[in-house]
């Protein structure tokens, strides 16, 4: 890996005002460099698209309802609509913002709020792809707007549900300590930091001996695009919990367990688990 997974982890912060000017040559160099190394554990193709076309003043030239404002750079991820693509693309598209971070680059992940019918048209996505996510990246303004202040204090974006509310130890009845984690503290905890769509924080992660089951919660009622979204940041916060145990060399690999999968459940989906070595 390039850089600190950890420090950059904590590091990052979602960023809704950019200066209004162009990535430098070197520094889009260095992103368009490290999407060509990117990859995932699913084996999915991910399809990252690349733009240059700036915002009008209010934020709406490219459908961002106002969210965004001074953006003149974005990237969009599209993938087939395969059984891992939607956390596959959460999975790199995270790496990417990660390393964007470690640039000094701003990001924010955009799921909702945007457009993608004019976004799928300026980066010339093909129509049968799922296009689940979108970033402006670019040069943070140095103060924040009272809109973007006014968000992130609605969204709670610094507060994370505690351990015991996303760790389990065997069963979803027992949580799991800091202590019964052992060495997989310190990524359950990258984990527990991920960014996810209006900080829901939709993922639960099962201990059993040395295997860790990752399930993605949600609403009964929830439609299918809002487990769609869900998937994307189930595989954002396997991305944070993967990077940070390769960064500490704990070994193992990714297995979807059949009899992991939770019958008659409307909530909670079984997605796959990290068997440790």
């Amino acid at each position: 890996m390039y850089f600190p997974i950890e420090k950059t982890i904590i590091k990052r912060s979602s960023v809704r005002s950019y200066e209004n000017k162009k990535l430098s040559d070197s520094d889009k160099k260095k992103l368009m460099d490290y999407i060509s190394t990117l990859s995932n554990p699913f084996n999915e193709k991910v399809n990252f698209h690349f733009i240059e076309k700036g915002l009008e003043p209010n934020g709406e030239k490219l459908g961002t309802y106002g969210i965004i404002k001074g953006a003149t750079s974005f990237i969009g991820v599209s993938i087939p609509d395969s059984e891992f693509g939607l956390e596959a693309a959460g999975y790199e598209f995270e790496k990417l913002i990660l390393f964007a971070t470690h640039l000094g680059l701003g990001t924010v992940w955009l799921a909702a709020t945007f457009s993608r019918k004019e976004f799928m048209s300026a980066m010339n996505i093909e129509k049968d792809y799922l296009f689940p996510a979108i970033s402006p990246i670019g040069y943070s303004t140095e103060k924040k707007t009272i809109k973007e202040i006014l968000m992130r204090k609605m969204m709670k974006s610094n507060q994370r549900k505690p351990w015991e509310n996303l760790f389990f130890n065997n069963n979803f009845s027992t949580p799991l300590t800091k202590q019964g984690a052992g060495d997989y503290e310190i990524p359950l905890e990258m984990l527990r930091l991920a960014p996810s769509a209006t900080n829901a924080q939709p993922w639960r992660v099962v201990k059993e001996a040395n295997t860790y089951h990752f399930y993605e919660s949600h609403k009964h009622d929830a439609s299918k695009e809002e487990k769609d979204i869900k998937r994307v940041d189930l595989g954002i916060a396997i991305s944070h919990f993967h990077l940070t145990a390769l960064e500490l060399k704990l070994n193992g690999k990714f297995e979807k367990i059949k009899s992991k999968e939770l019958e008659n459940s409307k909530e909670i989906n079984y997605i796959i688990s990290w068997v440790s070595e």
